[in-house]
């Protein structure tokens, strides 16, 4: 089993979305995944229980007290945290994961919050010692902006290049609703987007 932890310390920045899309890609290529809520607002629980009969299969596992039993037969689990990194809990669910998985946005009042983080992180012995490597997601990009640059240049002068880049879309709210992600529609309906999670897929694939 492969599992990823979706985390950051700033609200906001697009975890759960990152989570469910992520998902519903595993689910989809035809492998068991589980989806474990750490968060205690419990998005991640609410978003399956709209989700069709017909979609791809998606095991649900409530984590907002910590983590739990995980199923034996699962081929992936995508862990959705809640902010910050300093809770006992935080740190038990990264002991769990292979990697993790950290969206920012491009914004300047960002940059603090995400510097703070990854220092936190940097300073966990199994990320220090490079065995749960760290990917960045660039996420609500806008092509060919100052902003996007910005956060380039910021995450590569912090020794972190984005491993996948995410357009603002208004595709993923909409699908968002119905308990659904982007790898549920048909090719027709997410062309585009699709292709901008590639990259970080094959990086959780390579594994």
């Amino acid at each position: 089993m492969i599992s990823t932890l979706v985390a950051n310390a700033k609200g906001g920045c697009g975890k759960t979305t990152v989570a469910t899309n992520l998902a519903t890609a595993f689910a989809n290529a035809g492998l068991k995944t589980g989806l474990a809520d750490g968060d205690r607002q419990q998005s991640c629980l609410g978003w399956i229980k709209q989700r069709p009969r017909s979609a791809a299969t998606i095991v649900s596992l409530d984590w907002h007290k910590g983590p739990g039993k995980v199923p034996k037969d699962l081929d992936r689990l995508v862990i959705d945290t809640g902010a910050g990194l300093r809770s006992k809990r935080t740190l038990e669910m990264l002991e769990r994961a292979d990697m993790i998985i950290m969206p920012v946005l491009p914004s300047f009042f960002d940059e603090r919050t995400t510097r703070a983080f990854l220092k936190a992180l940097e300073a966990v012995k199994p990320v220090r010692k490079g065995r749960k490597p760290i990917a960045v997601v660039g996420n609500r990009l806008r092509s060919r902006t100052r902003a996007t640059r910005e956060l380039d240049a910021f995450l590569v002068a912090l020794g972190h290049e984005m491993a996948a880049g995410l357009r603002d879309r208004s595709i993923y709210p909409d699908v968002a609703r119905r308990g659904l992600g982007i790898f549920d529609l048909s090719p027709a309906r997410r062309v585009g987007a699709v292709d901008e999670w590639l990259p970080l897929i094959r990086l959780i694939e390579d594994r």
